[in-house]
């Protein structure tokens, strides 16, 4: 079975962006964690600026209101280092070795570690959208939209697995359904141009059958 272009470019992009930043972001606090404002000067003031940590709520309603395409890029990139946070040394190793294993285009192996992440974690929603591109490698396009929903029962907000979901759908002639998993992928995620295309070729058709 062919696979759709930006599937692969979703799943690509946050295996890249997973696999950096479950090394970069080790040892931030995590959003929960406020940090207490010092004490203020004399008139009110504080001695110095405090910032709290941005919560993935934060972050999503910068992306919906961001002003550009770089801007947002940016803060994808944030959101996708918090989706790669698992909260476990195991399930973190377990992980990187199955997005090397993906890379390699050993999509048996992958499936095999993650199966043990998702055991270890089965509320982490990144690791069932890796386990769905290790799947559709495969071309198990059943195996793969059972991950990806669930995924996205685990968060709702994961626009690359909405994305993905949405050309799983398309490989299997589900135009109705894709078409609606790539509205839920651009309402969240105002500039993935390739879904916004996609959506206005195939809209007219699917949109036009309710008249």
């Amino acid at each position: 079975m062919r696979k759709p272009p930006l599937l692969a470019l979703a799943l690509a992009s946050s295996l890249v962006a997973g696999a950096a930043s479950a090394q970069t972001t080790r040892g931030n606090p995590p959003p929960s964690i406020a940090i207490e404002p010092k004490p203020a000067e004399p008139g009110g003031r504080p001695k110095s600026e405090t910032r709290r940590p941005s919560t993935l709520d934060d972050l999503f309603a910068r992306l919906a209101a961001a002003g550009d395409e770089t801007e947002a890029k940016g803060i994808e990139n944030l959101i996708e280092r918090r989706f790669a946070r698992s909260g476990s040394d195991t399930a973190d190793l377990l992980m990187s070795r199955a997005v090397e294993a993906l890379e390699s285009k050993d999509a048996p192996l992958a499936i095999e570690l993650l199966d043990r992440v998702t055991q270890l974690r089965p509320g982490w929603a990144e690791a069932w959208h890796r386990r769905a591109a290790a799947f559709y490698i495969l071309e198990d396009p059943a195996d793969a939209m059972a991950d990806l929903h669930k995924a996205l029962s685990a968060e709702p907000r994961h626009f690359a697995a909405w994305a993905a979901l949405g050309h799983v759908y398309m490989a299997s002639g589900d135009k109705r359904r894709a078409l609606d998993a790539y509205r839920k992928a651009l309402a969240l995620h105002p500039f993935l141009e390739d879904a916004k295309k996609v959506i206005d070729r195939i809209s007219p058709e699917i949109d036009g059958r309710d008249l």
